[in-house]
């Protein structure tokens, strides 16, 4: 390919593969999914961004200002994924008060936002998706900054502009490649190719960056400083909200292309009017254990929970692993088929009721232990007036997209503080409109509405409204203190994902690492199972025989989910894992190694 040598003007620089290391250029070679000691521990998907954590966490700085050192590096090494122009939401337990705190961060819909907004009015249907993701109109208000703000102030010991330090220099200086970069750019390189500022970022001489290159990203660098300089109110009211909203106003379409950018409803306005609130966090209590998770808009907190209080009706053993795995999909369809009729940004859910024990009893005599509910199931009614086992009528609503492309981090501190923190742009590229020379793409995540709603949908657009997020950072405590931090990237597998790296450690006799690299199957009240392979070659034909319908998942990415999480193996030991293989694994550390 091509090399682009002259690159600053488009705030890219490229560098051959084997042209040599560049001063300062950091790279993720021999990354480890798993690391056990003392200190403090991170997980990620990228070796910078631990190493940014990690050396917060080594000078002194706690598990919250590490989490946004890490997520300010995940912006340049994973920008497709996590970039200042998402949002994400952000579980916190703080070691001196034994609490668990939330934060949302989730992206909002300008007020001009109405129920109709994506269905084309000459058809009355939904304007095809993959225009609505390429569009203005799919960007939400961006929330990550004002999340970031809001964890240090509460919670932090260092300023942002220390901790955008070494995001700024990784930046400027630039990182090498790997394959998950180039092939992220590799499938949006028809879309990028459209848009002026995308094209002239992540198709350095017209394609994408060679695996093993360097890919540096100044304006970014600039970004993050003038942000360092001005605070987040540049961000949300200056000069950087111009911008913003004049990219989503005029997307920069190249000359003569022939896609159909939409603009969108974005004004200065719904930036200055943006709040990252903290919430009350969902709290379960399982066998012992205490589950802590995201409230609505997310359905995160709400459907793990409800499956978990679910499968605590059941046993579950190692001993018999395709029972436990029977009764985890049953359980799953069912909280899903909630999920679907309950859960939104809409005032009044019933988020006490679906995570009641009595509901979830009324909801698990609906499980036979030998044959599977036809999918997709009824939603329940959880009013409070439960019965033995009422008859469901009905059909369940049919499951919204939801693009896989997230990520997550968990950090843990000497002090004992933790962050379990998923962010995104949506899909991967988000709207493909990068702001012109700020270096960062903003998001699709009002894709995440439903386009095209139906009475009583809980996920209807509409102005300042937050989309239902699917995203799980979940904090599980034992005996008040921290036991498993954990999430994942994934669309609407993000939940299935957390709930089987449960059962799998809790009950299938797996420790962390191999509960997180074992093989997964997602069922989200859907009429087949969507399973990798290996799933399917271990348990597909028992799974049959118990009515389970298995189909392989095919992506992309061609593997579900991509977990990082951290066990408190006992008192300040910790064990940090990634993803050993899925997304070409990720990356853990700790600050003393065991």
């Amino acid at each position: 390919m091509a090399l682009l040598t002259a690159p600053l003007l488009l705030g890219t620089a490229f560098t051959a593969p084997g042209a040599g290391a560049l001063p300062g250029v950091r790279g993720a070679p021999n990354a480890k999914p798993v690391a056990t000691g003392f200190g403090g521990a991170v997980s990620t998907v990228d070796a910078d961004a631990s190493r940014t954590a990690l050396d917060v966490l080594a000078k002194g700085g706690n598990a919250v200002d590490a989490a946004v050192a890490a997520a300010a590096t995940l912006g340049v090494t994973e920008p497709y994924v996590a970039a200042l122009g998402g949002g994400g939401f952000f579980v916190h337990y703080d070691a001196r008060t034994r609490k668990v705190h939330t934060i949302d961060g989730r992206e909002t819909a300008p007020e001009a936002m109405r129920a109709d907004s994506f269905v084309d009015p000459a058809t009355g249907k939904a304007i095809p998706f993959e225009e609505a993701v390429t569009s203005g109109l799919s960007v939400g208000v961006p929330g990550t900054l004002a999340q970031w703000d809001q964890a240090l102030r509460r919670h932090g010991t260092r300023e942002l502009d220390t901790l955008l330090k070494p995001a700024i220099e990784i930046a400027e200086k630039g990182f090498r490649v790997d394959q998950e970069f180039h092939d992220q750019t590799e499938v949006n390189a028809a879309r990028f190719a459209d848009i002026t500022s995308t094209r002239d970022l992540f198709l350095p001489g017209g394609a994408p960056p060679a695996v093993g290159s360097v890919f540096r990203n100044p304006d970014l660098a600039d970004t993050y400083r003038e942000i360092a300089e001005h605070g987040i109110d540049w961000f949300y009211g200056g000069g950087l909200a111009k911008e913003i909203v004049r990219t989503v106003e005029q997307p920069p379409v190249v000359p003569g292309a022939t896609r159909k950018v939409r603009p969108g409803l974005m004004e200065v306005s719904d930036l200055t009017s943006y709040k990252a609130p903290f919430r009350a966090p969902t709290r379960i209590k399982y066998r012992g254990l205490e589950v802590y998770g995201m409230a609505p808009p997310s359905s995160g907190g709400s459907t793990v929970g409800e499956a978990l209080n679910i499968l605590e009706r059941f046993p579950l053993s190692k001993r018999d692993p395709v029972q436990a795995l029977h009764y985890y999909l049953e359980a799953s369809k069912l909280a899903y088929a909630d999920r679907g009729a309950y859960i939104g940004d809409v005032p009044k859910v019933p988020l006490k009721e679906l995570l009641s024990d009595s509901y979830a009893k009324e909801r698990a005599c609906l499980v036979n232990a030998g044959t599977a509910l036809k999918a997709p199931v009824a939603a329940g009614s959880p009013d409070g007036s439960y019965k033995r086992c009422p008859a469901v009528s009905g059909e369940g609503r049919p499951l919204s997209y939801e693009g896989p492309q997230t990520t997550n981090l968990v950090v843990s501190d000497k002090w004992g503080n933790v962050v379990a923190y998923t962010l995104t742009i949506e899909q991967f590229g988000g709207s493909g409109l990068t702001v012109p020379g700020r270096g960062f793409i903003l998001n699709n995540e009002l894709t995440d509405f439903t386009l095209t709603p139906t009475a009583g949908d809980p996920n209807t657009p509409g102005p300042g409204k937050r989309p239902r997020s699917s995203m799980a950072p979940t904090i599980v405590l034992k005996d008040g203190k921290p036991f498993l931090a954990l999430g994942s990237p994934g669309g609407s597998t993000i939940i299935t994902t957390v709930l089987q790296i449960l059962l799998n450690r809790l009950h299938l006799g797996m420790d962390l690492p191999a509960a997180v690299a074992a093989p997964r199957a997602t069922q989200r009240n859907t009429a087949a199972t969507l399973a990798e392979q290996e799933f399917i070659d271990r348990y597909g034909t028992a799974l049959t025989a118990k009515g389970q319908t298995l189909q392989l998942f095919t992506g992309p990415p061609p593997s579900i989910g991509a977990a990082t999480a951290l066990e408190f193996l006992r008192p300040n030991l910790v064990q940090a894992v990634a993803e050993p293989v899925r997304r070409h694994g990720g990356s853990a550390m700790v600050v003393r190694p065991r």
